[in-house]
Formats: structure tokens, C-alpha cells, sequence
């Protein structure tokens, strides 16, 4: 453990109001639960230092960017940056142990796979997809982000399986803006 994150650590500690060991169960649980998902992205997690990222997300901090991570773990916060935005991955891994995990946790006879294209009011115009397009949430024509959402739903529970960015034919067409938002050549 990094001498910042064990300095913070004891700082939460001695606030509590509540024995941390009353989470300790909370934390096995948590790592049973992370476990398939390590394994899925066990060449990922060797490339990348993962448990760090972890560890700020699961940390107390207020704001938890790559910028408050970076310092909470004390790594540069370009590192952190990377790992987050632009480091090359290949989430199907993760979205196959999810699937397998709402089936056999959630699965019921009249469960189906719901599909939602929802819009996302965006400033400006440099984030990847963002175009003047109609977006529900405002009312109105403006910039925004669409995102497709697949979902699993029955009468008994719920969950987000997966979910894609659309990438707009401006976007598509548009090199030197796709190299600026990291989108791979194989996006179209």
C-alpha cells in the first residue's frame, strides 16, 4: 500500500463513526463478486496497474476522476488517465462474465433483452459522437452524445448489460477528430 494511501486511510479510519469492521464482510463479498471479472482481464490487468484505479474508486474521495485517484494512490495522473481513457482493451471479456452472472443470478421464464437509445446534452463539441442532433432530455435540438443500452428485465429484477456509443458519419469521416478522441480505426 502506497505511504498516501495508508496516511488517508488511518485519517478515515480515526473518523468513523462506525467500526470499519463492519464493512469487512461487505469487502469479501466485493472481491468474490470481482473475482471472474479479475480472471476475464487477467493479460489487461498485467498491462495496467488495475487494483489502483480500484482502490481510489473504492475510496472516499468527493470527486472520483483520474486527476483525485492519481494523488489519492500517489501515481502520476497521465497513468491514471490512460488506463481510464485511452489505454487499448477489450471489454467483451467483462460483458460475457456479466451476462453469464444475470442469467444465473437473475434469470427468470419471462425475462427479456430490452434495447434504449438514450440521448446525453454534451458542452461543446470535442467529446467523442457529440453533434447537433435532437436530444429528448432538453427538448430540443443540441449538442449531445446518443448511447444504445442493452438491458435484461422480468417481472422480478433488472440489470445494464452492455451499451455503445454511436459515432455519428461526421465522426466517422473525420480523421484528425477521431484521432483526437482516441476512436480505433475499426469503429466505423
Amino acid at each position: 500500500m502506497s505511504t498516501v494511501w495508508a496516511l488517508r486511510r488511518e485519517a478515515l479510519l480515526r473518523d468513523c463513526l462506525v467500526s470499519p469492521d463492519v464493512f469487512l464482510p461487505m469487502v469479501d463479498r466485493l472481491g468474490e463478486f470481482a473475482m471472474p471479472y479479475q480472471q476475464a482481464l487477467e493479460t489487461e490487468a498485467d498491462q495496467h496497474p488495475m487494483h489502483l484505479y480500484l482502490q481510489g474508486l473504492l475510496s472516499n474521495l468527493e470527486h472520483k476522476n483520474a486527476e483525485k485517484i492519481a494523488a489519492l494512490v500517489d501515481v502520476e495522473r497521465q497513468i491514471r488517465q490512460d488506463f481510464i481513457g485511452t489505454a487499448p482493451w477489450d471489454p467483451r471479456p467483462l460483458v460475457a462474465v456479466l451476462v453469464g452472472q444475470v442469467a444465473d443470478e437473475l434469470g427468470e421464464p419471462d425475462g427479456i433483452i430490452a434495447f434504449d437509445p438514450s440521448r446525453f446534452p454534451k458542452r461543446g463539441a470535442p467529446s467523442v459522437g457529440v453533434k447537433r442532433q435532437w436530444c429528448g432530455h432538453r427538448g430540443k435540438v443540441d449538442n449531445c452524445q446518443v448511447g444504445v443500452f442493452m438491458g435484461y428485465v422480468s417481472h422480478r429484477d433488472h440489470a445494464l448489460l452492455d451499451f455503445r456509443l454511436s459515432l455519428p458519419e461526421e465522426w466517422a469521416r473525420d480523421e484528425q477528430r477521431r484521432q483526437a478522441g482516441h476512436v480505433p480505426q475499426e469503429v466505423r
